[in-house]
């Protein structure tokens, strides 16, 4: 299927799944839906904290479109699922937001790390949270994200688990994906970084390490629900974790390769 054919599937509400593994070769983005009196100091916050949150596309206030990013995207329908914040807390999760839809919303696209799976997988890492059915797992961390006005928050990351023959592959394939959070941010012991492998974020994805592999942290673009939730705004509204926006854009890729740098150079 096409990215078209899939959100159209979406609009239709034929398929309500995430989205990981689908539509190889092509972005997908985190989505971030607010009030236009927040988006200045929002994308400012974005700006501030790159690593989790590499921006794809701004909306115009009012527009649900989103042309940038794929012919005919309705920000109200295309994707699985949606979950909707009222001062700062979770309210629900739905299957569309036309209900919902103002004049004065501002929607934001950030790069997704399920955009380079494919990339790994057809580069020979390993990955077993990869096919249809099954996802990597995102988790909180207690690394503080840079704050801007009223958006704060902790770091969220992705994990997958990977062979430890593969751990310099995946580096290098990674960071070579930039608008899609480049490499990893944090390698090894998940408590180093304040990760509990019990408690993935909405209980989705692969969690257990089998010998021979070894745990790799991405940021993740699920940061942006917890900036909103920490400046509590009257109405936000994200996808739902692991449930993206599938572009029409090719995954970017270069030439760059560089070794992994630590999280701790970009807390």
């Amino acid at each position: 299927m096409t990215p078209q054919a899939h959100r159209r599937a979406f609009r239709r509400a034929e398929r309500i799944a995430p989205t990981a593994s689908l539509a190889a070769g092509f972005v997908q983005a985190n989505l971030a839906i607010i009030p236009d009196a927040y988006a200045n100091a929002f994308e400012d916050f974005i700006h501030a904290n790159p690593r989790a949150c590499p921006l794809l596309a701004r909306g115009d206030k009012g527009d649900f479109s989103l042309p940038a990013l794929g012919e005919d995207i309705d920000l109200r329908t295309d994707l699985p699922l949606y979950r909707v914040l009222r001062d700062g807390a979770m309210q629900r999760d739905v299957q569309q937001i036309a209900d919902l839809w103002r004049d004065d919303l501002v929607a934001f696209a950030i790069g997704c790390s399920l955009s380079f799976e494919a990339d790994l997988v057809a580069g020979g890492v390993a990955l077993r949270c990869y096919g249809a059915g099954v996802s990597c797992s995102a988790f909180d961390t207690s690394v503080a994200n840079t704050p801007v006005g009223p958006f704060a928050g902790t770091m969220v990351v992705s994990m997958r688990a990977v062979r430890a023959q593969d751990m310099a592959l995946a580096t290098a394939l990674t960071r070579a994906h930039p608008d899609a959070h480049g490499g990893p941010v944090h390698i090894g012991d998940p408590d180093a970084i304040g990760v509990d492998l019990r408690a993935p974020i909405d209980g989705i994805g692969l969690t257990d390490i089998q010998d021979g592999e070894v745990p790799m942290f991405w940021a993740c673009g699920v940061t942006m629900e917890r900036a909103l939730s920490a400046a509590a705004l009257p109405l936000a509204i994200t996808h739902a974790p692991a449930h993206m926006l599938i572009t029409d854009l090719p995954a970017r890729r270069t030439a760059r390769h560089t070794i992994f740098e630590p999280l701790k150079k970009e807390a």
